[in-house]
């Protein structure tokens, strides 16, 4: 784990790099919300990057989160994403543990959702895989609208989310993600306002091309623990 200056320090040029990718891009720096994404880090990095004002973690791994966020219940006012795939057999923990999941990515697990949380419903987005990755979770853009039509009863979905290819230049994406979302709320009649994407390596690009949400980890945390 890095020292607690030092998280503060990188977490603070993460957000100076925000600031200057949403001047560009003509948008207010506010908009953008950083999701560090906390994946392995030990509870005390989270913590130091708490003092340092983050509020938004994302977890991949839901027994960890939880237990994470049992180490950490004195931290009243963070809100934990989850960011990784969500396996029907754990949404009860999910649910339990997570307050926006944003892999949503089957009106099965919709349902499962909606039955453990019914009021209020769980904020989700919808994981989409625009490049059709075998590796990855998500669903196609194609079938978006049959998911939103299936779900937004059960859960309340408030935008989409994606992880573009690494090999490729991410901006095509991520302009597709926000162009598939402004498409799906005029359709839809929902707000669809939040637009998660961008990583460590790209999320200046996703912010000029819209992005609400950047889940950064890497250039806050350092290097995942072995």
């Amino acid at each position: 784990m890095l020292a607690e200056n030092e998280i503060a320090k990188r977490l603070q040029d993460v957000r100076d790099r925000i600031a200057h990718a949403a001047t560009r891009a003509r948008r207010r720096p506010d908009a953008i919300r950083l999701v560090l994404a906390s994946k392995t880090q030990p509870a005390a990095a989270i913590r130091a990057a708490y003092e340092a004002g983050a509020r938004d973690f994302g977890e991949n791994y839901i027994q960890e989160a939880a237990a994470k966020r049992a180490e950490l219940a004195d931290l009243r006012d963070v809100t934990w994403h989850l960011i990784g795939h969500l396996q029907s057999n754990k949404t009860a923990l999910a649910v339990g543990t997570f307050d926006v999941i944003q892999t949503l990515d089957s009106v099965r697990l919709a349902d499962a959702i909606g039955r453990l949380r019914p009021a209020p419903p769980m904020r989700a987005l919808i994981e989409i895989n625009l490049g059709g990755e075998a590796n990855k979770s998500g669903i196609p853009a194609s079938e978006a609208q049959s998911l939103i039509e299936g779900a937004r009863d059960k859960t309340d979905i408030i935008g989409l989310m994606t992880i573009p290819p690494h090999t490729e230049n991410a901006r095509r994406y991520f302009a597709e993600l926000r162009t598939l979302r402004d498409r799906l709320a005029a359709s839809s009649g929902l707000a669809l306002s939040e637009l998660s994407m961008g990583m460590t390596e790209d999320f200046e690009v996703a912010i000029e091309e819209g992005a609400t949400m950047v889940r950064v980890g890497r250039a806050v945390f350092g290097e995942r623990p072995a």
